[in-house]
């Protein structure tokens, strides 16, 4: 019973976080691909530099509902059924940011999964959540570099679940995965941070040429 319920919940979050809030955002707002324009990531942060924060807000509301829906069913029916409520969140969360970094929808090109990752966070343990969203706040707020922030978030978050013993020995063993994928996905922006190319936040739209 407990693998169904895991099967079923890989498949759902998987689909769902195929689900890429920059990509509707973009087409329905612009009728442009995000995927083609500024640094070619279907994300909240390119999106951000792309066309500004007037409509990033739904980009941030899409991202997040399509999280929060499959984490908190997992949670719960986990939870209810087995007392593996935390390894319920954590293992839906990871399939959400699979979804959103390689959606079905869109030939498997998505985003780097930081936000979808940053609110998996609240739904495993609040303070987990502080610790890796602080720990992204105080990088980007020191160096203005946000990949830099989602990087240390993403270690963050399974030394977090092993110091407050979150879980048992597979939430960990699900938060490293999670934390890995996300560091991954960020392969591009680590070359160019060590080679001094990376982007740093803009707060407004950046000037069309």
């Amino acid at each position: 019973m407990l693998w169904l319920v895991l099967v079923c919940s890989a498949v759902i979050s998987y689909l769902s976080g195929a689900v890429n809030g920059a990509i509707i955002a973009s087409k329905y707002y612009y009728h442009k691909d995000i995927r083609q324009l500024g640094s070619g990531n279907a994300g909240l942060t390119n999106y951000q530099r792309v066309f500004g924060w007037k409509s990033a807000a739904v980009v941030i509301i899409i991202d997040v509902l399509k999280t929060v829906l499959p984490v908190i069913a997992t949670r719960l029916i986990a939870g209810h059924f087995f007392g593996l409520a935390d390894t319920g969140a954590v293992w839906s969360g990871l399939f959400v940011m699979l979804g959103h970094a390689f959606p079905v929808y869109y030939e498997f090109q998505g985003g780097k999964t930081v936000l979808a990752g940053g609110t998996v966070l609240f739904f495993v343990d609040w303070r987990v959540a502080l610790i890796a969203w602080g720990c992204f706040l105080l990088c980007v707020l020191l160096t203005r570099y946000v990949s830099l922030g989602s990087i240390a978030a993403g270690i963050a978050y399974p030394v977090a679940v092993a110091a407050l013993g979150v879980g048992d020995t597979y939430t960990l063993i699900l938060a490293a995965l999670s934390g890995l994928l996300l560091v991954c996905r960020h392969h591009k922006n680590i070359w160019k941070l060590l080679h001094g190319q990376e982007s740093k936040l803009q707060f407004h739209k950046e000037k069309k040429e």
